[in-house]
């Protein structure tokens, strides 16, 4: 999938739009690189003793997967006016373990777009993330909201 170069501005989105990101590859050595640095726990760091965990083997952090996720719709998924500025974040949902050679892709689903009052020129944006894998499982689900610039606002100094 070619990523999508022309930027998206709050006027160009509405409920319902949906986007869909190309896929990358969870390696091991990433997996366990983020994971010493960021995520410390033996799941995600030895796979010897991953395997007599919950889980039975390796698996990446939540927040290693939501990671790749952002650079998934920042690179090819919803291109935004000033990029993706986010204000918050709401229903994180771990629905399953991503593993070493798992291939995630990214759906982003429009929820709510509108002005914001306290900013004139910008508007947020309320959007599903949903993290899909290579049997098309849903590995993880959250909705951040954006700061999105209309065409006619000012940028943010």
């Amino acid at each position: 999938m070619a990523p999508i170069t022309t930027p998206y501005y709050l006027e160009d989105l509405s409920p319902g739009m949906c986007f869909e990101t190309e896929a990358t590859t969870m390696t091991e050595a990433d997996i366990i690189r983020f994971g010493r640095e960021f995520d410390p726990q033996p799941h995600h760091v030895d796979p010897e003793a991953a395997r007599h965990t919950l889980f039975g083997g390796l698996v990446a952090s939540g927040w290693h997967t939501i990671g790749v996720m952002t650079a998934l719709a920042v690179r090819s998924g919803m291109p935004l006016a000033e990029g993706q500025i986010g204000v918050g974040v709401e229903g994180i949902r771990f629905a399953k373990p991503v593993r070493p050679g798992d291939r995630i892709r990214l759906h982003l689903k429009i929820l709510e777009a509108r002005p914001r009052e306290s900013r004139p020129g910008w508007g947020v944006v309320r959007v599903q993330w949903t993290g899909i894998n290579q049997h098309d499982e849903v590995v993880v689900e959250l909705q951040p909201s954006v700061l999105v610039r209309a065409r006619d606002g000012e940028i943010a100094r």
